[in-house]
């Protein structure tokens, strides 16, 4: 499908005739594939770090910071080069088929385009550890996955997707990435915003005309038109108000689209700029290297970054990051809870969860309906507050049921970086036996212990099998299975 005739006329009018000609010329060409490693799953990025040690030296293009070449243990992925900008991200040689890659299956990464993967610098001037951050526009889920690395165990992200069947999508990616410091909610802005001041940062990836996706995913290019643009720039005004309300005073608010137009990018900042006045404060800055073609620019306090497929190998990108003055006079103020629906489980219960976990003292449990979950424990409180006022479809980690007093684990623990290993017996499996597993069908006895295995493919957990005799018992979940022939 051809360009659209009225955004061509645009981008020529904007970029000048040059200049915007090259980027229809790149919107023509192939893009380019891009993947972030899960750090925790895939630890061969050099030297060991804190969190604070990493966020302080910042991700950047320099052999130093970049210690460590790309994980023998991703066989199946052919590494091209680094993302400069993110310390995980990485460019591959060409596009594999992801279907059948275990270790994408575990989690091990997540398939993330470049240029979105920026966001995570923007945050490098932060103190995120123990943070809460609000993903306020979060399905699929890339950014929620990133920021979750970037808060740490003690931190707690808050996802939101205001589309059920897309919240489903977030919720499946959470549990494979399986930091256990996420809550996916499913909800209008606006419930969000009843949170007031109540987070550290908040991250709008706004609902946009999808204008730098026309190389990328071609149906885009037959749903723009103009009044789409206008009807995105609103929309994006009216989810602005709402993220700002839920910002702290002193905290950061990162803005970011997928599409190259004015009115979504810094028209929307300057439409909020003239309503927040002197609340907005400057951001840490950021530095981008010249060598990367991302444009800087800056709309009064907000710095603004700038991603064209024909300057910077990545996808149309636009983002911008400020801070919330820290005397703007905002108070914290939560919605009334309007159900119960997180209970307390018995010290026998607590037991069993317990055995499962590496560290269970930084943890608390709870059960809703028959299933028992965990949240980091210095979260466990806002996790709680969240849950009887907003509609959460998922949160921290699912354990399990209980039953006779033995944990049936729910599948999501055997993604879950907290995981035990000594709780049960591991059966490794080779690539063609894990396919076979994802496809739900018949694996071999050999290699499982009788009973309840955490099924692996290079260290990695991808479900639980349970095996009887000869028989196993595959009980990888069925709305997961791989269908692809």
């Amino acid at each position: 499908m051809m360009l659209p005739e009225k955004f061509v006329e645009r981008v020529l009018r904007d970029l000048g005739p040059e200049e915007g000609r090259t980027l229809c010329e790149a919107l023509e060409s192939e893009a380019p594939t891009s993947v972030r490693l899960h750090p925790a799953k895939c630890p061969v990025m050099g030297p060991a770090k804190s969190l604070s040690e990493r966020l302080s030296e910042g991700p950047s293009g320099s052999a130093e910071a970049f210690a460590g070449g790309f994980p023998e243990t991703l066989p199946n992925l052919t590494p091209a080069r680094r993302v400069p900008w993110c310390r995980e991200g990485w460019y591959l040689a060409g596009r594999p088929s992801f279907t059948f890659d275990p270790d994408f299956h575990a989690g091990a990464y997540y398939v993330q385009e470049a240029s979105s993967q920026f966001v995570g610098r923007l945050l490098s001037g932060c103190n995120l550890e123990g943070a809460r951050l609000l993903d306020l526009c979060a399905a699929p889920g890339g950014k929620t996955t990133l920021y979750a690395s970037l808060v740490g165990p003690q931190g707690l992200v808050v996802a939101n997707e205001i589309d059920r069947r897309r919240a489903a999508v977030l919720a499946d990616n959470v549990r494979k990435w399986g930091t256990g410091n996420v809550v996916v909610t499913c909800c209008e802005a606006a419930a969000l915003g009843d949170f007031e001041a109540w987070f550290d940062v908040v991250a709008v990836d706004a609902p946009c005309s999808g204008e730098g996706m026309f190389r990328k995913d071609p149906a885009a290019r037959g749903e723009w038109s103009e009044a789409n643009v206008r009807l995105c720039a609103a929309r994006q005004d009216g989810i602005l108000r709402e993220a700002w309300r839920a910002l702290k005073p002193g905290g950061t608010l990162v803005y970011s689209t997928c599409t190259f137009n004015r009115d979504e990018d810094e028209g929307s900042l300057e439409r909020m700029l003239a309503w927040t006045g002197e609340e907005v404060s400057e951001a840490a800055p950021v530095d981008v290297e010249a060598s990367w073609g991302v444009v800087c620019g800056r709309v009064g306090a907000f710095r603004t970054f700038r991603f064209y497929p024909h300057r910077a190998c990545g996808e149309g990108f636009f983002a911008a990051v400020a801070c919330k003055s820290a005397e703007s006079g905002d108070r914290v103020r939560t919605p009334k809870a309007r159900r119960t629906v997180l209970a307390p489980v018995d010290r026998k219960s607590a037991s069993e969860l317990a055995r499962w976990l590496q560290d269970p003292g930084g943890m608390r449990f709870g059960v809703a309906g028959d299933t028992s979950y965990a949240w980091p424990a210095a979260q466990a409180e806002a996790v709680q507050t969240l849950s009887g006022a907003l509609p959460v479809i998922y949160s921290g980690v699912a354990l399990g049921t209980i039953f006779k007093g033995v944990l049936k684990p729910d599948p999501a623990l055997a993604f879950f970086t907290g995981l035990d290993r000594g709780a049960l017996p591991v059966a490794e499996l080779a690539d063609e036996e894990a396919v076979r597993y994802l496809r739900r069908q018949e694996i071999a006895a050999a290699g499982l212990a009788e009973g309840m295995n955490l099924v692996c493919v290079r260290g990695r957990g991808l479900g639980f099998a349970k095996r009887i005799g000869n028989r196993v018992n595959n009980l990888y979940p069925n709305s997961l299975r791989i269908m692809k022939q």
